[in-house]
């Protein structure tokens, strides 16, 4: 193809993008208050246990249109992913090796539930952290909460844990291509931890203790299965290696 092909190639998987992310964006219009719901169960239930008040404001006159707006969009990036995920992959296809074609397909069923499950884990962190953060304030005052503030935290949040999560794939994908053996992964296993235990304490803003082992647990745990998967690589691949030369040497 030409450079101009690839233009038009790229424009029209823009536009299918596009309209799948508008569609989405519209779901998540009526979507929303189900999510404003679901957000506001934390903080009912830690205002029931502190004996406080604790409500969702908005401190604006046209904040609670733009979050909900804000939401929609949200819900419509996940909604239209497998859409926009499609074309991207699409339109990269055709330049790739049948192994990196491969290597790709494997990253990306690895890497999507993983994150998933990680910005599930974000989502379950919540609670955790919003009772911590506001015990703080005295007990004769109220917990005023800017409902859009709120929902930036735990979409950042979320996005965090997630990412944290996929990262063990990045080393295996790194391993397969020959530029991170398995043995270089175990013997980083001291730094490795302490990465895991400073990303948990960022991650966390309370920084409580049960915050941060419900989160380091599970990253430590694909750590460790990200160094098995390339050790049985690095095993398979010395075999092969060794299964040559003795070929050569015949």
């Amino acid at each position: 193809m030409t450079l101009a092909e690839h233009f038009v190639e790229l424009r029209k998987r823009l536009y299918r993008s596009a309209i799948a992310l508008l569609v989405g964006a519209v779901a998540g219009w009526f979507l929303s208050g189900y999510l404003l719901d679901a957000m506001r169960v934390p903080i009912t239930q830690i205002a029931t246990q502190q004996g406080r008040v604790a409500t969702l404001n908005y401190d604006s006159i046209t904040g609670a249109f733009d979050l909900k707006m804000q939401i929609a969009i949200t819900i419509g990036v996940i909604i239209s992913s497998p859409v926009w995920l499609y074309q991207i992959w699409s339109f990269f296809v055709p330049a790739l090796s049948r192994k990196e074609l491969k290597y790709g397909l494997g990253f990306f069923f690895t890497a999507v539930p993983l994150f998933l499950i990680g910005a599930y884990v974000g989502w379950l962190l919540v609670p955790h952290i919003v009772s911590l953060l506001t015990s703080f304030a005295p007990s004769d005052d109220s917990a005023i909460i800017s409902a859009k503030t709120y929902f930036d935290f735990i979409l950042k949040l979320s996005l965090a844990v997630g990412v944290a999560f996929v990262l063990p794939v990045f080393l295996v994908l790194l391993n397969f291509v020959g530029v991170l053996s398995a043995s270089s992964i175990i013997k980083s296993w001291r730094w490795a931890i302490i990465l895991i235990a400073l990303f948990t304490a960022i991650a966390t803003p309370a920084a409580d203790v049960l915050s941060m082992f419900l989160l380091a647990v599970p990253m430590v745990v694909l750590y460790l299965a990200a160094w098995g998967v390339a050790w049985l690589h690095d095993r398979r691949a010395a075999k092969v290696a060794s299964r040559l030369e003795a070929e050569l040497a015949a």
